[in-house]
């Protein structure tokens, strides 16, 4: 057996076995796995960037149907752990109603949805926020962002490499700074938006703590719209190199989307048409 077929039989993902033991049961020096590793990056960052694409367009696909996608796309086969393991990494998921197989940390509290058959009547009554991942030429990042419901005016949003909880806060102090505070706040169940940073931040405001149930894509229905448009009107054509790329062509992006783009669900309004007309009306 060649040192290739050797290295192309190591399982990263393997749930008993560590790549070291494999290597030694295999007779494979683990500096020669870890070179194809490295070359393998660039392998991985294609997969990311056609699971991105896919999963825009079919969020309710699981890595059983993804991997069914990609290989028809790619023409070869594809481990189904691999797949797993990017979609984790780029931190998506199917979107359906399932079961709750993870526990949260014992810290962290799931707040109920407020918004089922509310009447969304005016300006800073609902916002919302949600992550998504951003390709990059080279690898990914992250984006969040915080959105007034009833006009769909993007009120703040952050880019980072990680997942943790900080740029999420800087997102929501930035909004709370800019604007008046909402009535009600709406997330997903992400570990970023139950943390007590976060929701602790929240309830000095005053504001009251909505999220989604799990797995329920149309709890959030408006800021998952916006996610496609950022998308395919920006990201999927500009394909950012590095992230300072990414943050000037949002920063574009996003000023366009809240004063110029007309919305049909807004009677072709702008959001920030909407967003400032009412709120002057109410004060």
């Amino acid at each position: 057996m060649t040192v290739d077929e050797r290295r192309h039989l190591i399982d990263q993902d393997h749930l008993d076995i560590s790549v070291f033991r494999q290597c030694e049961l295999l007779g494979l020096a683990r500096s020669s796995y870890y070179y194809m590793s490295q070359k393998d990056d660039s392998d991985d960052n294609c997969l990311m960037r056609l699971i991105d694409e896919q999963f825009t367009k079919t969020p309710f696909y699981g890595v059983r149907r993804m991997k069914i996608i990609l290989e028809n796309l790619i023409g070869y086969p594809v481990n189904h752990k691999r797949i797993r393991r990017l979609m984790q990494k780029m931190g998506i998921c199917a979107i359906y109603p399932k079961p709750r197989t993870s526990k949260s940390s014992p810290d962290h509290r799931i707040y109920p949805y407020l918004l089922r058959g509310m009447k969304i009547a005016h300006p800073n009554q609902v916002w919302c926020a949600d992550i998504t991942y951003v390709r990059l030429e080279t690898g990914f990042c992250y984006l969040v962002a915080i959105m007034d419901w009833y006009s769909r005016l993007v009120l703040s949003w952050k880019l980072s490499n990680t997942l943790d909880v900080f740029f999420c806060l800087d997102a929501l102090e930035e909004a709370l700074d800019r604007n008046v505070a909402p009535e009600i706040f709406n997330s997903d169940q992400g570990s970023q938006f139950t943390s007590l940073a976060f929701t602790g931040f929240l309830k000095e405001r005053s504001v009251k703590i909505s999220m989604d149930g799990r797995g329920r894509v149309y709890d959030n229905i408006f800021i998952e719209r916006l996610w496609r448009s950022v998308k395919y009107e920006n990201i999927y054509i500009k394909d950012y190199q590095r992230m300072p790329d990414a943050s000037s062509g949002l920063e574009w992006y996003f000023t366009f989307y809240n004063s110029e783009r007309p919305h049909q669900s807004l009677n072709y309004q702008t959001p920030q048409e909407v967003y400032f007309q009412r709120t002057k009306c109410r004060l």
